[in-house]
């Protein structure tokens, strides 16, 4: 009988198997729609670059129509850039300063450097090229702008970072960078000198983003943006294209609420679904369990536990809360036993004081040097203090009660005086065996307790964050105030979305302005105080104050580095009319435009209604009925809350 089976020779039986091998092997190395359109954008700008590049280098710049060739070359360029944006700025950062760099100049610290001095970063590229050739339009600036940009761009095609296109991971974590963008500086000019292009380059960006999607899902099937996302993503776009091409009547608020936030919740639960896995220190103080860009989980700049930080049990945190409490309102801490933190920082005022234009010197006479700062959303920031000072919430803690014109306390008698008291001893002897790094009490303890303490006010929600998270309503005029806040009114360029402060996404640094701060109402004369210049001195540094949060502002008066506005209406006015610049005062190195707003007074009405509408609903404290008894008994006679 014959076999049913056919016999092959060896030959043919080996053809098969290179054949099998074959096809993996192409199979292995078939172009990957995701990863060649990568490659395909980057040659599509570097061949518009040169374009921009030759056209600078033919160019007389003798007359309006040579600059406005230049002008549409720029145009284009950031048209290819856009197209870009979504990888660039997540997958190297820095290198995207030369590529549209918004300052010739930047010092901002980066979560890494906090603990290293800050170094000098130069930007270049399309911005930098655009203000230039509206100012001073000199060839060879303009070149070298230009040049610098080109030369940046082979980063993006390097191993180091094309390798990271092969995982699903980054593409998730570029999607969260590109949203929580969207929400803070897309729409509001941050980087787009010509502000009749904001909306419009956006919207060209959404649409290449869509595309960007595609190619993804197309090479990534087992890990894919659901149909809900594109659902949602495609009413974004058909909202945005339903706008305004005029940022100031753009529809920030619904744009954010129905259509950013709601997209980031979705792509929330891809990075949690997909176990997207991060290396990259752009999302290093990001929490991928926040749910909304208005979580106040979405981000930590300051470790608000200290040395307890490995401490997770309620229980054990309430005790540590109890004691802080109790050490925020005892003026044991100071040098002559009559101040304590709540003297300048009171809890029925947002822990800030509003009754002073700066706070009491130690000497019961003159007046502190600068306004006392609100510690109510403290910890969302990476540099404390207006000037930076300090890196760590325990570390500013410990400066102010030990500064001679602050508390007056000192290092040397701070522990012992505060273990004299048995209550505290027997607590933190408590304690102890939650922080097994350190065998003995230190101040680390008594610091850390404080700062536990007081940054469980920075937990609570506005009524603009309910609106955003749909869980209530906001005023017609709030929702205007906010639209004019992130477009005509200019003020969403240094104070981002969602804390409004100086903190940009990925939220991995602190940024610092210069303003022109007068030293009095009539803008006689610039404030002496050198701010940041102090810190780490440089010309661009001179005068410049941490941007800080306009949450509460309606309730934390006096305003600015030195307390000099009084009102929210003037500090308005101060913005509208350019900063000191503005004023008439000699500010060089000035980073607020002094080109006057033109805000109405309905404009200015309406910023303040929104102003208000991000005062939180922070409870009222009481303070302790009592104090610990010291062994020491002239310590006994000290008041809860300071003297003074």
């Amino acid at each position: 009988m014959q076999s049913q089976y056919i016999t092959l020779s060896k030959p043919i039986i080996l053809l098969f198997l290179s054949f099998a091998v074959l096809l993996v092997f192409i199979n292995s190395n078939s172009p990957n729609p995701y990863i060649s359109g990568y490659h395909k954008r980057i040659d599509q700008l570097k061949e518009q670059q040169f374009k921009l590049f030759k056209e600078i280098e033919s160019n007389k710049l003798t007359s309006s129509e040579d600059k406005k060739r230049i002008k549409d070359q720029i145009v284009l360029s950031r048209r290819h850039l856009k197209k870009l944006d979504f990888w660039f700025r997540y997958l190297e950062p820095v290198a995207y300063k030369k590529l549209n760099g918004p300052l010739p100049v930047e010092w901002e610290t980066e979560v890494f450097e906090k603990f290293e001095k800050p170094y000098k970063r130069f930007g270049a590229g399309l911005t930098l090229a655009e203000i230039h050739l509206e100012d001073e339009a000199i060839k060879d600036t303009l070149l070298c702008l230009i040049k610098s940009s080109l030369n940046t761009l082979p980063t993006y095609s390097a191993d180091s970072i094309t390798s990271q296109l092969k995982s699903h991971s980054h593409f998730y974590l570029c999607n969260r960078l590109f949203l929580l963008n969207l929400a803070s500086i897309y729409t509001t000019g941050f980087e787009c000198p010509d502000t009749s292009l904001v909306i419009p380059e956006m919207s060209g960006m959404l649409n290449d983003v869509k595309q960007i999607y595609l190619e993804f899902n197309n090479s990534f099937p087992e890990t894919p943006l659901s149909t809900k996302y594109f659902d949602t993503y495609t009413a974004c776009l058909e909202f945005v294209n339903s706008q305004s091409g005029n940022y100031s009547e753009f529809d920030h608020y619904t744009f954010i609420k129905d259509y950013v936030n709601p997209l980031y919740d979705l792509n929330h639960q891809f990075i949690l679904d997909y176990n997207v896995a991060s290396m990259s220190y752009v999302d290093y103080t990001l929490n991928k369990k926040a749910a909304s860009i208005f979580d106040k989980n979405l981000y930590q700049g300051q470790n608000p536990k200290g040395i307890f930080l490995r401490v997770h049990d309620k229980k054990v945190l309430s005790e540590i809360d109890k004691v802080g409490k109790l050490l925020f309102f005892d003026p044991i801490l100071s040098g002559n036993n009559q101040r304590s933190c709540a003297s300048c920082h009171k809890p029925d005022q947002f822990f800030t004081d509003t009754l002073s234009r700066t706070s009491l010197h130690f000497d019961h006479q003159s007046a502190l040097s600068r306004n006392t700062p609100s510690l109510v959303n403290v910890g969302f920031n990476h540099l404390l203090m207006a000037d930076g000072k300090h890196i760590s919430l325990q570390d500013q803690a410990l400066a102010v009660i030990t500064n001679a014109i602050e508390m007056g306390g000192s290092n040397k008698d701070l522990l012992k005086n505060v273990l004299s008291c048995s209550e505290y001893n027997k607590t933190f002897k408590k304690l102890l065996k939650y922080t097994p790094q350190e065998k003995e009490i230190t101040i680390e303890h008594i610091s850390s307790a404080i700062t536990l303490y007081y940054s469980k006010f920075s937990n609570h929600y506005s009524p603009f964050d309910e609106a955003m998270n749909k869980t209530a309503g906001l005023d017609e005029s709030a929702k205007n105030g906010f639209n004019l806040f992130m477009s005509k009114a200019q003020c969403a360029t240094c104070h981002f979305v969602p804390q409004f402060n100086g903190v940009k996404p990925p939220f991995v640094g602190s940024e610092f302005e210069v303003l022109g701060v007068p030293t009095d109402l009539q803008h006689s004369n610039l404030s002496p105080d050198e701010g940041r210049h102090i810190v780490n001195p440089a010309k661009e540094t001179m005068n410049a104050f941490r941007t800080g949060s306009i949450r509460n502002a309606a309730f934390t008066k006096p305003y600015m580095h030195n307390g000099v506005f009084n009102t929210l209406e003037q500090v308005i006015d101060f913005y509208d009319g350019g900063g000191g610049a503005g004023k008439g005062l000699k500010v060089s190195n000035q980073t607020l435009s002094s080109e006057p707003l033109r805000l109405s007074k309905t404009e200015k009405a309406n910023l303040i209604k929104f102003i208000n509408s991000i005062t939180e609903k922070v409870g009222r404290e009481i303070p302790p009925a009592k104090l610990p008894a010291s062994d020491i008994k002239a310590y006994n006679r000290r008041v809860t809350g300071g003297s003074y």
